[in-house]
């Protein structure tokens, strides 16, 4: 993992945390956003939108979000986007 991937990473935590129902859950990649962090649906697109305006990314379709459930995978999607990989 390279520096940028690092600095990625933690900007990506670093959001999932501010926008958790629970805040005092912690966002290790292998916490899931909705049974260990509390996100619901309504927040789960905000963090989406959060997302694409902090990273400056297009919309993200929604089949590319199916499957994202863990802080590790939104991470993943994440970085991949900004490595210039489809969104």
């Amino acid at each position: 993992m390279t520096a940028a991937d690092l600095a990625v990473a933690e900007r990506v935590r670093g959001l999932i945390r501010a926008m958790a129902p629970d805040h005092g859950a912690p966002a290790g990649d292998d916490r899931r956003l909705v049974e260990d962090l509390g996100f619901d649906s309504l927040r789960l697109m905000e963090l989406t939108v959060v997302l694409e305006r902090a990273f400056g990314l297009p919309r993200y379709r929604p089949e590319e979000l199916v499957g994202v459930r863990r802080v590790g995978e939104v991470i993943a999607l994440v970085g991949h986007s900004v490595a210039g990989g489809s969104s």
